[in-house]
């Protein structure tokens, strides 16, 4: 099935103390942690184009441009909303966004790349 601009995908997250910048090694401070909020959004671009991809194939993360604007303490919950905005050729190129209920949390983009997996797993070092 082809891959086209405007796919989209929304998660949410109820922040818990596994999410938060401390119990990553990202930070000292119990709030929801950047990596946490980079997992969520890849989270959202595979599911965005579940049941877009040939049989064998996936896609997997080459680049990510985020900012991080907002603390968001454990209980809050937040939501990632993903878009595909632009498809060339195998690389694929999805604005995200994190938010909660006061506003912006967290922005950017993220780039992937299809790959058919067996080929792609042979070539892990």
């Amino acid at each position: 099935m082809p891959l086209d601009p405007g796919l989209c995908a929304e998660l949410e997250l109820e922040v818990a103390e596994a999410d938060t910048a401390r119990t990553l090694c990202s930070g000292d401070v119990d709030v929801l942690g950047t990596p946490r909020i980079l997992a969520l959004m890849e989270e959202a671009t595979v599911k965005a184009v579940a049941g877009h991809l040939e049989p064998g194939e996936t896609t997997v993360g080459t680049r990510v441009e985020l900012s991080h604007v907002a603390p968001i303490a454990i209980g809050s919950t937040v939501k990632a909303e993903v878009t595909l905005e632009k498809v060339e050729g195998r690389r694929l190129i999805f604005t995200a966004s994190v938010s909660d209920e006061s506003g912006l949390v967290a922005a950017g983009k993220l780039h992937r790349a299809v790959v058919k997996v067996e080929p792609f797993l042979e070539k892990a070092r």
